[in-house]
């Protein structure tokens, strides 16, 4: 083949490539201050580089840069980076490459704390790797255990799922992870807590003897670090978490009683240019009460919680997704990793208890480098809360004005 036939079809492949309409809304530094990488330049295959472009990803962010060549080479990475800035990507990328689909057997094992999670990381999984004949499954625990198992007699290169089910499958010896030589831990900070940590440690086990573990978290506490210490072997570390918010969320508080919240709320609706919101209480009970109030005072509304099924919970997701509704109130089961890009105000209806969750739940809106804004209705007893994370994540919560100019979460 001749150079410039070479040329010809390096152009006529990414001409003929069903890409995304362009997303044109201002970008934050999170995911623009990059060091000018292109995908290509990973010498990545090209069925893959099509699901990237075509997923809509233009170049890598700061994530993608620094975590995929060193997945890519095989070493262990310990990366911290904040929600929203392209992280799944960043280790999907380089676990498709890896990837030998003339293999029948498991060789990514994708771990993540919440069901919603592992249904989003697989549904990226299968969009990225559509052109390459990867077999990804999910499996979480709420869903028939059976099909599970029937499902894992037919081929699967990557599993995603839940670590208890996961583990319910590789005790039954039904899910083989014998050669398995890639573990992912998603959202490492909740799959290391006291719930799910021994899980964590037995199901290494049943993976090969000499494989690559990578841990992604927005944050790295000390149950992290020790987990590390013992099973993660000189891992790169990766550290983008120069501010812990993210940089295009606004951040306001609303000083209320706790009587005042429904009318202090309903004011936000009709003042507030809302793509889509995430509404978040700290109880099951308050959300349920509150979704109820929402919808009385005219407003299209769903709620989730964990106390749902998980075919209800499912159904909720996908519609909110898609845009059925423009509110959805929830709990903190929805604060991990859930990718909605049209989220562009979330309300903390209760404040939460600590800097984590404060994090986590200000991280549904400005995905991806996108502007958003967060606004926390403050009662009296919540005050030493607000100045506590104010305090740990080095951010500054301001006193809401009386109008919020559209700029801060509309571009």
């Amino acid at each position: 083949m001749t150079q410039q036939q070479s040329t010809n079809d390096e152009e006529n492949w990414k001409a003929s490539l069903k890409r995304p309409e362009k997303d044109t809304r201002v970008q934050t530094e999170d995911v623009t201050n990059v060091k000018g990488n292109e995908f290509e330049d990973y010498f990545l295959k090209r069925e893959l580089l099509m699901g990237i472009f075509e997923k809509g990803f233009e170049r890598p962010s700061p994530i993608q840069e620094e975590a995929v060549p060193i997945i890519l080479a095989g070493r262990n990475v310990m990366a911290r980076a904040k929600n929203g800035t392209g992280k799944t990507a960043a280790f999907i990328i380089p676990c498709l490459e890896k990837t030998d689909t003339s293999k029948k057997h498991i060789q990514v094992l994708i771990l993540v704390p919440t069901r919603e999670l592992a249904l989003q990381t697989s549904a990226i999984v299968k969009e990225i790797g559509k052109h390459m004949g990867i077999e990804c499954m999910v499996s979480t625990g709420g869903t028939s255990l059976k099909d599970d198992i029937m499902r894992l007699y037919q081929t699967v290169h990557i599993l995603v799922g839940t670590p208890g089910r996961v583990m319910d499958l590789a005790n039954k010896g039904v899910a083989d992870l014998s050669q398995c030589s890639t573990v992912i831990m998603d959202e490492a900070d909740k799959l290391l807590s006291p719930e799910f940590q021994p899980l964590l440690e037995q199901l290494l086990n049943h993976t090969a003897k000499q494989r690559q573990i990578c841990l992604f978290s927005a944050t790295f506490p000390v149950t992290v670090k020790a987990f590390k210490d013992r099973f993660v072997e000189n891992p790169y570390e990766i550290n983008l978490m120069d501010e812990l918010t993210l940089k295009g969320v606004s951040q306001f508080y609303a000083f209320v009683e706790e009587r005042q919240k429904v009318h202090c709320l309903n004011t936000l609706f009709s003042k507030l240019d809302i793509n889509q919101s995430i509404i978040f209480c700290n109880s099951v009970n308050r959300v349920e009460l509150l979704a109820k109030k929402v919808t009385e005072l005219g407003y299209s509304c769903f709620y989730i919680h964990a106390k749902m099924n998980q075919a209800h919970r499912n159904r909720v997701f996908h519609e909110f997704r898609n845009g059925a509704t423009r509110h959805l109130v929830c709990s903190d089961l929805f604060t991990r990793g859930i990718d909605i890009q049209t989220v562009n105000v979330v309300i903390n209806f209760d404040f939460p208890k600590n800097s984590e969750t404060y994090l986590h739940r200000i991280g549904r809106s400005g995905r991806y480098g996108h502007l958003g804004l967060a606004i926390n209705m403050i009662t009296y007893e919540d005050r030493f809360n607000l100045y506590r994370i104010e305090q740990e994540l080095g951010t500054e919560i301001r006193p809401i004005p009386p109008v919020i100019d559209r700029n801060l979460y509309c571009k």
